[in-house]
């Protein structure tokens, strides 16, 4: 308990002197996000200032073991460090798919030459991945992809495509699934394989969505070479890997469910008290108050559940099928909060391109279109039920 008190004492102290004012402040927009990679761009140079300096401490990556440039934090370390970022409105200095997702299952799976070769970069923020999963004909039946990779010598040439490839535009490497033996039955024949997005034969689309954003992107494959050496444990074994990184990925975007609750100023209180007033301190509307306090009820109770979920997977050293339950409830939660907004809002919040309407005001209707794609993206509402049914609940089939 002494180690700990002086390690928050020595964190805070860190922080303090490290942390650029700019990055204690709410981004602004989806734009001021770091994700790193070789075309990375910045709001400004002090958030290049705070990658880099938390990069340094391996705390972009804090439980990672430090041989691969992560932190080595132990789990209550990393609590603490939390705790500490929050107290200050500190921005992730940096927000990746190579730490959400793809970094787990290479601690996992990876052999040691592709640990050293990946993690560090992924650590400091200069490879930025996408994910190459679901295809045109291949959505929540995943399994049932045809994108192939045959073996020839000491390389795979891989044909194919994938479909709502989010930033793939953007990315530098890709982890994707793909097929290497189309006679085995579809869930065994699948292999995961790494690969560079500059590679001769790949190219990538965006896809325009009603929010008018392109995130996704069509990607499509044509004899491309990859090294033998590229591909993540065995070979046909990549069903497995998938699931566990699947796993990851829920885990990530359940955490959608919590939004909003670390400043209060941006909160769906704050934010009713001033488009509909208050009497007595409270949001004069009783029945959007109602709704409001359930709503906050609802969010305080599903974070501090994903909290000791993440203790406890930490313990076990690895994600379960309880991910499917918390990424169901988040997504739903957050599109939850989105239309509570949009109540809230009124008129206001539906604003598309007008003088009449703030910068806030005009991304609020952009976003509550994106939420809707919230229980699609990482495996369907319906898919995560399933899973749910036969994994955790041991239901029969």
């Amino acid at each position: 308990m002494v180690e700990l008190t002086q390690f928050r004492k020595d964190t805070r102290a860190w922080l303090e002197q490290h942390c650029p004012p700019s990055m204690r402040t709410r981004p602004k927009s989806d734009e001021e996000t770091v994700w790193g990679g070789k075309r990375a761009q910045y709001p400004n140079v002090e958030a290049k200032t705070w990658l880099d300096a938390m990069a340094s401490k391996g705390w972009t990556c804090p439980t990672w073991p430090s041989v691969y440039g992560g932190g080595g934090l132990s789990a209550k370390e990393n609590q603490v460090l939390q705790e500490e970022l929050a107290s200050l409105n500190a921005r992730p200095p940096l927000i990746s798919f190579g730490i959400s997702m793809l970094g787990p299952v290479l601690l996992e799976y990876g052999n040691e030459q592709q640990k050293l070769e990946h993690l560090p970069k992924i650590v400091k923020g200069e490879i930025r991945w996408c994910q190459g999963y679901s295809e045109p004909g291949s959505g929540s039946d995943l399994a049932s992809l045809q994108t192939r990779a045959v073996l020839e010598g000491d390389h795979y040439t891989i044909n194919g495509s994938k479909i709502w490839t989010s930033f793939a535009d953007k990315s530098d490497w890709i982890f994707c699934l793909v097929r290497t033996d189309p006679l085995a039955s579809k869930h065994m024949g699948i292999s995961f394989i790494l690969f560079d997005m500059e590679s001769e034969g790949v190219s990538a689309k965006p896809i325009k969505l009603i929010s008018g954003a392109s995130v996704f992107c069509e990607t499509f494959f044509d004899d491309v070479v990859v090294p033998k050496s590229n591909l993540i444990g065995d070979v046909n074994s990549g069903w497995t890997i998938a699931k566990k990184l699947l796993q990851h990925e829920r885990n990530m975007i359940s955490g959608m469910g919590t939004r909003g609750k670390s400043n209060p100023k941006h909160s769906l209180a704050s934010q009713a008290k001033q488009y509909l007033g208050e009497v007595n301190h409270k949001i004069a509307d009783s029945n959007l108050r109602d709704q409001v306090t359930q709503f906050n009820l609802n969010s305080r109770a599903f974070g501090l559940t994903l909290q000791r979920a993440s203790a406890e997977s930490k313990s076990r050293g690895a994600a379960s099928p309880a991910s499917s339950m918390f990424k169901l409830y988040g997504t739903e939660q957050n599109k939850k909060r989105y239309e509570l907004l949009l109540k809230i809002m009124g008129s206001q919040g539906i604003g598309w391109e007008s003088e009449a309407f703030s910068e806030r005001e005009l991304s609020v209707a952009r976003e509550w279109l994106r939420s809707r794609a919230n229980s699609i993206e990482g495996g369907t509402s319906e898919v995560q039920l399933n899973v749910i049914a036969k994994q955790v609940l041991k239901l029969p089939d």
